[in-house]
């Protein structure tokens, strides 16, 4: 543990990328748990770091002024600056450029159309729900077309594997495995990484 780092969250999609990011890149923090039931992430001291009231956020105490961080992508990049070459290849080139691109992939084709249906869920607009949930299983579905390697975006875990990793989580129990071999591989292989676990299990745990 480290408080210089604290990451702020619960256990949803967006801290949990968050966590991986950090327990993959090494990076030593303190994990605080906040109950979004009883509405924690709305009392004042949370709002005056994170005014939209969202988790994560992490705080870098070790920088001037303070450094705070409130989207759980910026996180996984801040890790990525920090840990040089655990999370992309740390030198510019076609390496690094596949695992960016990979990595939006996930967060613009797949996790932000999620989001939308997880939205429109809670308004009680279940069929358009559903037609946005079809198409992240299909975005999923042609991920299996990357696995040409261990990994999203290569022979290294990255970035992008955490993208695809958390969501494909949420999804698991829709997907067809059995028509998915190379995906139901490389999801087995990142689920049994002991940093994608400890990453998994920091909230409930804090």
């Amino acid at each position: 543990m480290n408080d210089q780092i604290e990451l702020f969250g619960a256990n949803t999609g967006n801290s949990l990328r968050a966590a991986i990011a950090l327990e993959e890149s090494g990076i030593a923090y303190t994990a605080r748990k906040l109950d979004l039931y009883a509405q924690e992430q709305r009392g004042p001291a949370f709002l005056a770091l994170n005014p939209a009231g969202k988790v994560p956020t992490l705080i870098d105490h070790g920088t001037t002024p303070m450094l705070v961080i409130n989207q759980s992508n910026a996180i996984i990049q801040y890790a990525d600056a920090k840990a040089p070459g655990r999370l992309a290849p740390a030198q510019p080139g076609p390496e690094r450029i596949r695992v960016i691109d990979r990595y939006f992939f996930f967060v613009t084709d797949v996790i932000a159309p999620s989001h939308a249906a997880f939205f429109l869920h809670q308004a009680g607009h279940d069929k358009a729900a559903a037609i946005i949930d079809l198409r992240v299983i299909e975005q999923l579905t042609w991920s299996e077309r990357f696995l040409t390697d261990e990994f999203m975006a290569g022979e290294q875990f990255s970035m992008a594997d955490i993208m695809a990793f958390t969501i494909a989580t949420a999804f698991r129990d829709r997907l067809d495995w059995k028509q998915l071999p190379q995906l139901s591989r490389w999801f087995d292989t990142v689920e049994a990484r002991p940093a994608v676990q400890r990453g998994r299990n920091v909230f409930k745990d804090a």
